[in-house]
């Protein structure tokens, strides 16, 4: 072998001057790579050359039938490729040839799992090159690992496919090991993309089908992943932004199965998100997703709650006097219906007023004012040490939003009115200082509730109902 011919084998050749990132599997099939020079250097087999020769370059009405004739032989050769053959261009090429084949017709997935290759490591050299390629064989790696371990037949006679003996060790790479990397991969992707614009709709993409998965589910959850997909959950207007937003939402409808995720999901916003989604979309299946995953989420923890404080029931007759065609869509906003409805009866007001201020959602509604629901309720602020005041004092403490400012300072002005030990518990939580500093706030109905509570805390509640808002 010749000095030039070992620098081409071993990838030492550098590639032409182009951002690899930009690369497109069109311009990547273009390239001719020279099959003749690896066989002459004996990095594939002369079999390997005769299939190649047949497929390379042909349109896809000739490969069809290549592949269903032999099928599994082609997938040998590609592995063979990616295994024995570090030139980038060529690895690109192979990988471009095998996600293009695919793509075509996603049944072919199936073909990595016939008998002939039992013994080969199927998963092996997109795992490696999954974390080692620049970014085109980073997706590529991705996007085939992610086609065919979903495709894996289902495990029969004690055995998984590529050599996962359910009774003893292999040394094949495992379908457990394959996803966990694929989910730790992608969720570095959506913490820091690699590619400005392709990261992370690459990485939703192949999540909105890993997520069908109990296992990924478990695997996505422990990677802390579901508040990577929060922020992605708002209105979207192009093409692009839709199906990124309904693969997002695809995600939140798969984790609303596990119980594990619905319990995280509990303590984020993705709720008052879903909902922004649904008033603003125009899109069938964005809608039908996040209406599934509201059916879902309704019967679990204080979901219900949220929905109706966020204004649902409405939201659904607006929704269902739509002309929608999808059925399941129909169904379930049929469904949710009866649901919120029933929940609307169970709920008490503390519990609407609860989730109102838990969600830092405060605004005039007619409980805020009414007598009897402080006389009737007061008891109820003494849950979980006072837990209710004291989000109440974080969202004076911190929140911009003037409206909830204001109605922050008239509710803690409501509880030194009503509740006996009003002034010893709001003392205590060191309340004093922090409603002063709003006395003087630029938002004339905020100084005004300021000055109510302040007054109410000196004069206690034998002299506060003197004082009206």
């Amino acid at each position: 072998m010749s000095a030039d011919q070992g620098r081409l084998a071993e990838g030492a050749w550098t590639a032409p001057v182009m951002d690899r990132a930009e690369l497109t599997t069109e311009q990547v099939l273009k390239r001719d790579i020279p099959w003749e020079h690896y066989m002459s250097t004996k990095l594939i087999s002369g079999t390997c050359l005769q299939l190649l020769r047949r497929y390379d370059h042909k349109p896809e009405s000739q490969r069809a039938p290549l592949l269903e004739e032999d099928g599994p032989a082609y997938v040998r050769v590609f592995l063979n490729i990616l295994r024995s053959i570090s030139k980038e261009e060529t690895v690109e090429y192979v990988l471009a040839l095998i996600d293009e084949m695919l793509a075509a017709n996603p049944k072919r997935a199936a073909l990595f799992y016939d008998q002939s290759l039992s013994g080969e490591d199927i998963y092996e050299p997109f795992l490696r090159l999954l974390w080692k390629g620049n970014w085109f064989v980073q997706e590529k790696s991705c996007k085939i690992l992610t086609d065919i371990i979903s495709a894996r037949p289902k495990l029969q006679n004690g055995m998984l496919p590529n050599g996962d003996a359910s009774n003893s060790k292999s040394k094949l790479t495992s379908t457990h090991d394959v996803l966990r990397d694929l989910v730790d991969w992608l969720c570095s992707q959506l913490r820091n993309p690699t590619h400005p614009s392709c990261s992370i709709p690459t990485s939703i993409h192949c999540l909105s089908t890993l997520l069908r998965e109990p296992y990924v589910r478990t695997l996505f959850v422990q990677a802390d992943g579901i508040k990577l997909l929060i922020p992605l959950i708002s209105p979207a207007s192009t093409q692009q932004s839709i199906q990124l937003l309904y693969e997002t939402c695809l995600c939140i409808w798969l984790l609303s199965f596990y119980d594990a995720a619905v319990d995280y999901l509990s303590t984020t916003r993705v709720m008052p998100r879903l909902v922004e989604v649904v008033k603003g979309s125009t899109k069938e299946k964005v809608v039908r997703v996040v209406v599934l995953s509201f059916r879902n989420l309704l019967a679990k923890g204080a979901f219900a709650a949220q929905m109706i404080d966020l204004g649902l029931p409405q939201i659904v007759q607006n929704l269902k006097a739509q002309a929608w065609t999808d059925e399941d869509l129909l169904d379930a906003l049929n469904q949710l219906e009866v649901g919120l409805k029933e929940n609307l009866k169970k709920l008490s007001s503390f519990d609407k007023y609860k989730q109102q201020v838990l969600l830092g959602h405060l605004d005039w509604s007619p409980m805020h004012k009414d007598p009897s629901f402080w006389r009737e309720n007061i008891n109820s602020f003494e849950e979980n040490d006072f837990q209710i005041l004291r989000v109440l004092m974080t969202i004076i403490d911190t929140s911009s939003d003037t409206t909830a400012l204001a109605v922050a300072c008239y509710d803690l002005s409501q509880f030194l009115q009503y509740h006996p030990s009003g002034r010893i518990v709001v003392a205590d939580l060191k309340a004093k200082d922090q409603v002063m500093k709003l006395m003087n706030h630029g938002n004339t109905e905020v100084r005004k509730n300021a000055l109510l509570c302040v007054q109410r805390l000196f004069l206690g509640a034998k002299y506060a109902s003197f004082l009206q808002a």
